[in-house]
């Protein structure tokens, strides 16, 4: 007989074994810690499959599995703040099988969605909104359970902004039953800035080291809490599970606000993103490298606003912390005294560029279109009503892959109802040159605004002059107006079908005397923008089409009036029907 050859046994992993927040309730703290390693390989292979963010998830691997282990998530409430903390979460409380489609349609949502999950009680994309949502959910909790934990766990800058301050000091005003634990790792996407860091010093938790070590991290952000009334404990070490566990389970006995004060490192147990946790912050999905399309539009923006900055030293940039994102780096580098990175600070970032300009300097305030969403009362209060001379940067203004709460398709509608200010779509990297220069020449408020990636329109087109479009193609029957980076598709379609194309290149003001000649030869008039529909570009031709009583035929193509989900950005442009095909299809069937 032939002897039977021993096999190894087959590896088991922990996390395997866990399906469910209750799966944890077993475990042996030698398994609690060996579950934190696999959740970190774990998260290092799906996110190099799906792209997303990184260095935050990794650094809160010990402090979620304690969370989880500790309350009870069938009877109180986590909100994870900034959201993309919460991958550890996801992949604890269910949703682990589907990583795989982060970021993907129909899959899981790159931050907390309620429609996701029964264990996510709050979205939260954009970031700084945890610490008024959880005293919301306190405070609308029914009688009979007021003994249940509401939890906010804000991290990776979010305390920078006002809002969380607003919800810290009305909280302790109500002495309401409310654990506000501080992730401090020291980083936004770069380092934390501000006075707050003397309270969270940008230290971030080194290898080994104890709690208690620094004294004044702790003395510091006592005092400063425990004056605006919450009861205060740390800062401990996030990464100490033992430690996490005790601190936990006294927190949960308690009552009334307070905080926990917990330091981790960004990017925890890999080395690149612990050594540059700014690079880290997120990753694309890993594939074979492809030949560089050009320049993105960011480091058009960054390389200009370097040379305006050498000829005219009343140049200063702002950014609230998207200097990396917004090409901000070399100018921060170059005119260091020049350059002012707010923090998740929006609302501060617009009043602070408004009196800048009070006094004389122009600011340059570089930020995504889904964040300057969030300073549009500063916008019309603070720079449109006084006239100052402030020139704000859209980037992101179009779809992007993480969905609704960073798709920047509102800019337009919402900065076009504001007076005296100026709104420029660029469709070339000419074009957006010749704008930069324009707002800098400008004597007023003025906004650029563009997506992510680099420019596809490669052509030197004619100077830019205020308020004037150019027509490009001469065609019959149909003239397509475009507004911005949709150029190609919009030049595609007119040459396959023998339209006239216009870059219509500004909002406002728009360009009424193209609209009325174009209006005269043309049976159909065609708007094209990565931006809703509601109130947009095509909104503004209309206006000049019903003011003037001009009858001809007009189509408004862009984003439609709902919340486009996370896709790469051409599946979301074809979802909302801005694909070539689509948009000759649209044009035809309303010829007909």
């Amino acid at each position: 007989m032939f002897q039977e050859i021993p096999r190894e046994k087959p590896q088991t992993f922990l996390l395997d074994l866990i399906n469910s927040p209750q799966d944890l309730e077993r475990l042996t703290l030698n398994e609690l810690e060996k579950l934190a390693d696999e959740i970190r390989g774990f998260l290092l292979y799906t996110i190099g499959q799906t792209g997303g963010h990184l260095g935050a998830g990794l650094g809160v691997v010990e402090l979620t599995i304690s969370l989880l282990k500790v309350f009870n998530v069938e009877t109180d409430k986590i909100i994870w703040d900034v959201g993309h903390q919460s991958y550890p979460y996801k992949i604890l409380t269910g949703r682990k099988d589907s990583m795989h489609l982060l970021r993907k349609p129909h899959g899981i949502a790159p931050f907390p969605s309620i429609e996701e999950s029964r264990y996510d009680h709050f979205g939260t994309g954009h970031s700084s909104t945890s610490i008024s949502a959880a005293l919301g959910l306190r405070l609308a909790q029914p009688k009979n359970t007021e003994g249940n934990n509401i939890i906010s766990v804000i991290g990776d800058g979010a305390l920078t902004a006002g809002l969380a301050f607003e919800a810290l000091n009305h909280a302790a005003s109500l002495q309401s039953n409310l654990l506000v634990i501080i992730n401090d790792n020291a980083m936004s996407i770069s380092k934390n800035v501000g006075g707050i860091t003397n309270y969270l010093p940008n230290t971030p938790l080194e290898a080994g080291q104890k709690n208690g070590l620094d004294k004044k991290s702790n003395n510091l952000a006592k005092n400063f809490f425990t004056e605006m009334g919450f009861k205060y404990k740390g800062p401990i070490d996030g990464h100490n599970i033992p430690e996490l566990l005790n601190a936990l389970e006294f927190e949960k006995s308690d009552a009334g606000p307070r905080i926990l004060h917990v330091k981790t490192v960004k990017g925890k147990g890999y080395k690149p993103s612990e050594q540059d946790p700014t690079r880290s912050h997120a990753i694309s999905k890993i594939e074979p490298k492809v030949t560089e399309a050009g320049k993105t539009w960011s480091h058009i923006f960054g390389e200009w606003l370097c040379r305006k900055a050498k000829v005219y030293p009343e140049i200063v940039g702002i950014t609230p912390a998207m200097k990396e994102g917004s090409g901000l780096s070399g100018f921060a580098k170059q005119f260091p005294k020049r350059f002012f990175d707010v923090g998740i600070a929006e609302q501060h970032a617009v009043t602070f560029a408004a009196g800048l300009a009070a006094g004389g300097l122009f600011p340059v305030v570089a930020i995504y279109s889904t964040f300057l969403q969030r300073a549009f009362d500063q916008l019309i209060h603070d720079v449109a009503v006084q006239n100052l001379k402030v020139m704000f940067v859209a980037d992101r203004a179009g779809l992007v892959e993480d969905g609704p709460t960073h798709s920047g398709v509102f800019d337009i509608s919402f900065s076009r109802i504001i007076p005296n200010i100026i709104i420029m779509v660029p469709s070339s990297e000419s074009a957006l040159i010749g704008m930069l220069d324009l707002g800098c020449a400008y004597d007023g408020p003025s906004l650029v605004r563009y997506p992510r990636g680099a420019p596809q329109n490669k052509n030197k087109e004619e100077k830019v002059e205020l308020g004037k479009g150019l027509l490009l193609l001469e065609g019959e029957r149909v003239a397509i107006l475009n507004f911005g980076a949709l150029i190609n598709e919009a030049r595609e379609a007119a040459e396959l079908e023998n339209y006239s194309l216009a870059d219509m290149r500004f909002v406002k003001p728009i360009d009424q005397e193209l609209i009325k000649e174009l209006s005269l030869t043309h049976e159909l008039l065609v708007t094209l923008e990565e931006n809703t529909q509601v109130g947009g570009a095509g909104s503004a031709v209309l206006e000049v089409l019903s003011s003037n009583d001009i009858r001809t035929k007009a189509l408004t193509i862009g984003i439609p009036d709902s919340f486009i989900q996370q896709d790469s950005p051409s599946k979301m442009r074809e979802a909302s029907r801005l694909t070539k095909a689509q948009i000759i299809r649209a044009i035809k069937k309303k010829l007909t």
